[in-house]
């Protein structure tokens, strides 16, 4: 029996060969019993040798001189002075470059903050980038919440926590902070143990959906859209729709309570 649930954490703990021994058969024990997460965590191996092989005679290659610590300090060290020809010709250069960008961004003001519609395509786009990830899907792992809500929270200016969706058979694996054209969104990710993965997106959105769940079918992906309070959410997946649909108002009714 182990000691503790398997997590994120011990798959790629097994993965980097960081575990203790006895942790490290607790989780191949626990692959023996789960053939699907035993073949994910395989292909993670083999990318991970094949990462190894491939930069090894790179990391074997001696230091450059120019790169090695006493000439980097050396370098820190002496002073930079540009001519007096120089430094004039800088200064009337940056004014210029000022005036004319000055000039060809006037009348445009930053981008709203579009509406659920921007939202479920920017939540396929980082499904794309994110969900197909075997090393490193999610910055902050499920184990770490608590750090991944706080970081959420100041950089999207919103509390908000992960749902719940262990009833309708996903796991939480963690989540990172994205860019998009409207601002930072927090990405939470999904897994139901058999490959498939589930990515939602929250970011402050302008409401124009008159607080609808929007379908999404404009994406390789199965997704929906909706917003309360001026927070936008999206949830998509390789699933068909009428399978997402119950889990999308699932997370919609925690969220909102």
């Amino acid at each position: 029996m182990s000691r503790r649930p398997i997590t994120e954490d011990d798959l790629h703990g097994f993965i980097d060969e960081a575990l203790d021994a006895e942790r490290r058969q607790e989780v191949a024990s626990y692959l023996d019993r789960h053939p699907d997460i035993a073949r994910r965590v395989k292909l993670m191996v083999e990318q991970r040798d094949m990462l190894r092989t491939a930069l090894a005679p790179i990391a074997e290659e001696p230091v450059p001189a120019e790169l090695g610590i006493a000439r980097l300090v050396e370098e820190r060290r002496r002073p930079k002075q540009l001519p007096r020809w120089a430094s004039a010709a800088a200064a009337i250069l940056l004014l210029a470059l000022g005036g004319a960008g000055g000039w060809s961004l006037r009348g445009l003001s930053p981008p709203s903050r579009e509406g659920v519609a921007a939202l479920t395509n920017e939540a396929a786009a980082s499904f794309a980038v994110y969900a197909p990830d075997l090393v490193h899907p999610v910055e902050i792992r499920a184990d770490d919440h608590r750090q991944l809500s706080a970081w959420i929270s100041q950089r999207i200016g919103r509390a908000i926590a992960a749902p719940d969706l262990t009833a309708s058979g996903y796991r939480f694996m963690g989540g990172r902070i994205v860019a998009t054209a409207h601002g930072p969104a927090a990405l939470f990710m999904y897994d139901d143990d058999r490959g498939t993965r589930l990515v939602m997106l929250s970011r402050p959105v302008a409401d124009g959906s008159g607080g609808r769940m929007i379908p999404d079918k404009s994406n390789a992906v199965s997704g929906f859209g909706w917003a309360d309070n001026g927070l936008g959410h999206s949830v998509v997946g390789q699933l068909d729709a009428n399978k997402l649909k119950p889990i999308a108002d699932e997370m919609r009714r925690q969220l909102k309570a």
